[in-house]
């Protein structure tokens, strides 16, 4: 019975991709608060379809790879569209950009030159997307005018800046060592 729902999560992961396109262009028109409305509605089909998965074990190789797409693409376009309305400095979103970029093409270079790569988000990784996530929708609050402190700007730039040179360092020492370990194998 529970198996012919198995689709749900991987439309809801779809659903979150479709509404990447209004988040960016309400923080492009600069309604702040739409925005907000969005991304929590993408915030609760994130939730609602990992429930589900694993829940029901409904997990599939495309939401696997899918779902964590998805929420990487909402999170750099909240970076991309605050650099483009002049909210937040250009290399903080080329630091965060960049940071997933050298991890996948860490991966890539893993997979091909060493061996069978399989993607594990570390302890660092995962502190950075929350840092990400956290500052970015502190960004927005305060924007919409609803009660955030002016401080949050300036340390969420930094913040989100040292989580990210640490957690790629942190990617490029682990999988550097995981390389070296297999070759001297």
């Amino acid at each position: 019975m529970t198996h012919r729902w198995r689709w749900i999560p991987n439309a809801l992961t779809f659903l979150r991709i479709l509404l990447i396109a209004p988040f960016a262009a309400a923080l492009m028109a600069k309604e702040y608060r739409f925005a907000l409305v969005i991304f929590f509605l993408a915030s609760a089909t994130d939730a609602f379809d990992g429930f589900l998965a694993r829940h029901y074990n409904w997990r599939t190789r495309l939401g696997a790879i899918a779902d964590p797409l998805a929420d990487k693409a909402l999170l750099i376009t909240a970076y991309l569209m605050l650099v483009l309305t002049g909210v937040l400095p250009a290399w903080l979103f080329w630091l965060v950009l960049g940071r997933d970029l050298l991890i996948v093409c860490g991966g890539l270079a893993f997979h091909y030159g060493v061996g069978r790569f399989e993607m594990q988000p570390s302890l660092p990784g995962k502190l950075n997307t929350l840092i990400q996530i956290l500052v970015a929708l502190a960004i927005i609050i305060l924007l919409a005018d609803l009660p955030m402190q002016p401080w949050v700007m300036d340390a969420g730039i930094l913040l989100v800046a040292a989580s990210a040179i640490f957690s790629g360092a942190h990617y490029i020492g682990v999988w550097s060592l995981r390389a070296w370990r297999t070759k001297r194998q």
